[in-house]
């Protein structure tokens, strides 16, 4: 394919043709252009033609000058330019016609040297001697490209000021095409007439005072002409009105509008400045959704819906719930959910979920029938609790999502709570002492990735972030230890708890090292057991080298969630996210098994859990859900038996009530939100095995561009280089790339400022799973 510059061109250079055994060569090609249609484009064209000079004032850099000057240039006289020897030169006339050239005696003075080139020369002109203007070198089949171009003067207008974006088309393409006015004025504003469009809409009248005066007029002809509408006399807030009603062709910029709202910030602002119809209760919301503020108006009732649920028991809660779903679970299919302005709507996607699942209590049967119904449906309650808060940031619209969520969770989670602690009231806890617990077994290969506070929900959507990186998981759920606290909990998921007790009145739920009493706070003695078992210590960024044993640590959610409360829910899929491409990181660094254990679940409920007394005078310390009492002192609170010392025991809230005021997360009590937890093993899967074997040969820097060469079962594998591993997003360079056949690669760092700095080589397969790494020095050495 050619384009239309690259015809010109040939057309140009094609008039110097000639029989050289009946003819001399031309001495150069005169261009007459009395209309100057031309004019604009000559810098293109000169930019291809060393050969073509312009009649004009005298600039010898731009291969401009007078008549004189430019027959000198033709003679080889010149000192100030020099042309191309195997080219005929092509001398362009603007203003001047062939006429003028023709009359020698009435030949204007300062054209008069030129006058007898037309003789040793040539001139570029239709066969029927006539000036090539624009439109009949598009249209002539003789000498032109014989396209199907208007002829109105609308069109001639469009199609010169378009000219230079028209020389980059290709020719084939516009054969069979009518070129008209429409099809000049969209290619001179870009080709792409609608996106334009919303840009005006969104800038305002900093769109045309960013463009010349010739493409905003190519702009309002276009509006004029394929949407009836003339920006220039209606202006914005007409065409926002039209935009939010989009009817007729409207509805084409409609749909464009919605599949990229963020690129058009101001769009929703300036529709808000428009008056809209008035809708009824049971408006289409096809319709409707076009106005902002009717979607305000509708955030603003389920606001008022959602509060009025403090007022009503649990069961008309639930039912007002799944009324207020059918109502408004269409609005997240508008456009105003992408753009964060429906977050009720979105809740209310979760709430009802909740509503739905609670209808069903879970306090009946036995602790296995409780443990059972929890973990085949009772976690998407408190998964449920957490999406909702999720979606909500303005006060108002938290304490609505918050009425809901207490009219229809609290008492579903207080009834389960009282019934486990029922049951349990004077009977075995199934998680046992640490005289009466299952040991757990491991094998070389294995490594323990503890992670604080992984309830069982959040060990679920864990399980679907693994799952979707290809890697294989079994899932075994786990009582945690009592108190439901880290310094008991973490201690009785390591592989040395054997060596572990508990002291007798230990206030701080803390156990000691068997042997020599020594308590395990800090961390110092718990590391020094393992070591001394033959563990590996992996620090934070460590990932060993998949020999022998190790335990790890990662995860902050226990953390976040006693400095954010609510908010913690706000933060759970990054946190997912960055334990996933931990584990990641552990087996591609050669661990046969990642065994991801946690010590404790937690309550959450945004306003806050009931408060329950407990005088300080009976208490040695007093948790938010337990509390070690003082020697000889009573409650009427129900004792349990320490994990690590089954002699001592300690009161237990009831319910989910708290001995804190205005505590929305904490742990430490009895209730399946806080013991049943659950423990995952992972290991890759079939994709991931198959990929399995890929060793680097080679990484070579040359200043900020890293090229990689590998062996091995390397299809379908791309390089990035990663300041760490295993989080996508610390990539430093300007894009992955995938391996050649041969098994290379290259990538190039965005930041100048990284060079020196150590990062990680890293090969990701099509799930973005790690199945290689090294170390390197950006710019440098391998690690």
């Amino acid at each position: 394919m050619s384009s239309i510059l690259q015809n010109l061109l040939t057309a140009l250079r094609d008039a110097a043709v000639f029989n050289p055994e009946v003819q001399v060569a031309p001495a150069c090609i005169l261009w007459p252009d009395r209309d100057r249609q031309w004019e604009a484009v000559i810098p293109v064209l000169q930019a291809e033609l060393p050969e073509l000079m312009i009649l004009g004032d005298y600039v010898p850099e731009k291969r401009s000058g007078p008549a004189i000057w430019l027959r000198c240039v033709i003679a080889g006289r010149a000192e100030d330019v020099s042309l191309p020897k195997d080219r005929a030169p092509i001398v362009y006339l603007p203003g001047v016609s062939r006429q003028d050239l023709r009359a020698v005696e009435s030949c204007q003075d300062h054209l008069k040297p030129l006058a007898e080139l037309q003789y040793r020369g040539v001139i570029w002109s239709q066969i029927n001697a006539k000036d090539w203007t624009i439109l009949a070198w598009l249209k002539s089949d003789q000498g032109g490209l014989g396209l199907d171009v208007a002829q109105d003067n609308e069109a001639k207008s469009a199609m010169q000021l378009a000219l230079y974006r028209l020389l980059d088309e290709e020719v084939s393409l516009l054969k069979g095409k009518r070129l008209d006015k429409d099809y000049f004025n969209t290619l001179l504003t870009g080709g792409d007439p609608i996106r334009d469009l919303l840009q005006w809409l969104d800038q305002g009248e900093a769109f045309q005072a960013g463009r010349p005066e010739h493409e905003w007029k190519a702009f309002v002809e276009v509006c004029r002409s394929q949407l009836a509408f003339n920006p220039q006399s209606e202006g914005v807030l007409a065409g926002s009105t039209k935009l939010a009603n989009h009817e007729g062709p409207w509805h084409a910029v409609w749909e464009r509008y919605c599949e990229a709202p963020k690129r058009y910030p101001h769009i929703p602002g300036q529709i808000r400045k428009c008056q809209p119809p008035v809708f009824d209760l049971f408006a289409d919301d096809k319709v409707a959704g076009g106005w902002p503020q009717w979607n305000d108006d509708q955030e603003i009732n389920l606001h008022r819906d959602l509060l009025a649920l403090a007022k009503v028991p649990a069961h008309e809660a639930r039912a007002k719930i799944k009324e207020l779903e059918k109502q408004h679970s269409r609005r997240r299919s508008l456009v105003w959910t992408e753009l964060g302005e429906a977050p009720l709507a979105c809740a209310l996607e979760h709430l009802s979920i909740i509503a739905e699942t609670t209808k069903t209590s879970l306090a009946a049967g036995s602790v296995d029938d409780l443990a059972g119904g929890y973990q085949s449906w009772g976690w998407r309650v408190d998964d449920g609790v957490l999406r909702s808060l999720a979606h909500v940031d303005a006060p108002s619209d938290v304490e609505a999502v918050t009425t809901a969520v207490r009219a229809v969770y609290l008492p579903w989670m207080e009834d389960s709570a009282r019934y486990i602690q029922k049951l349990l009231d004077g009977a075995s806890y199934p998680g046992g002492t640490c005289l009466t617990a299952k040991p757990a077994s491991f094998s070389p290969g294995d490594c323990v990735l503890f992670v604080d506070g992984l309830r069982f929900d959040l060990g679920k959507r864990l399980v679907d972030s693994i799952e979707a990186r290809g890697f294989e998981i079994f899932e075994e759920p786990a009582w945690t230890a009592l108190p439901s606290v880290t310094a008991t909990g973490k201690a009785a998921v390591t592989p040395v708890r054997d060596k572990i007790r508990g002291e007798d009145g230990s206030p701080d739920f803390e156990p000691s090292v068997a042997d020599t009493g020594q308590s395990l706070k800090g961390g110092y003695h718990l590391k020094k057991l393992l070591a001394n078992a033959g563990w590996s210590i992996l620090e934070r960024s460590a990932d060993g080298d998949g020999q022998g044993m190790a335990w790890c640590e990662f995860g902050d959610i226990d953390h976040e969630g006693h400095d954010r409360g609510w908010k913690l829910a706000k933060r759970i899929d990054a946190l997912m996210v960055e334990i996933t491409d931990r584990i990641m990181e552990l087996l591609v660094a050669g661990w046969k098994r990642v065994r991801v254990v946690t010590d404790h679940g937690w309550l959450l409920l945004p306003g806050g859990l009931p408060k329950i007394d407990l005088p300080s005078a009976l208490a040695d310390n007093k948790w938010g859900r337990c509390a070690s009492l003082k020697p000889g002192a009573t409650s009427e609170d129900r004792l349990y038996p320490w994990y690590w010392n089954p002699h001592q025991y300690f009161a237990l809230a009831d319910g989910v009530s708290c001995f804190k005021k205005g505590e929305e997360y904490t742990h430490g009590g009895l209730s399946l939100q806080e013991c049943l937890t659950l423990q995952l093993t992972v290991t890759r899967g079939e994709s991931a095995q198959a990929a399995a074997f890929v060793e680097f040969t080679d990484v070579v820097w040359k200043g900020l561009r890293c090229t990689v060469a590998v062996v091995g079962n390397f299809s379908g594998l791309s390089l990035d280089v990663r300041s760490q591993a295993g989080n996508s997003l610390s990539s430093v360079v300007v894009g992955s790339k995938p391996l050649k056949d041969n098994g290379t690669a290259s990538v190039v760092v965005e930041n100048e400022e990284m060079e020196g700095r150590e990062a990680t080589v890293v090969l990701i397969d099509t799930n973005g799973s790690l199945v290689a790494q090294i170390g390197t020095v950006i710019g440098g050495d391998v690690i």
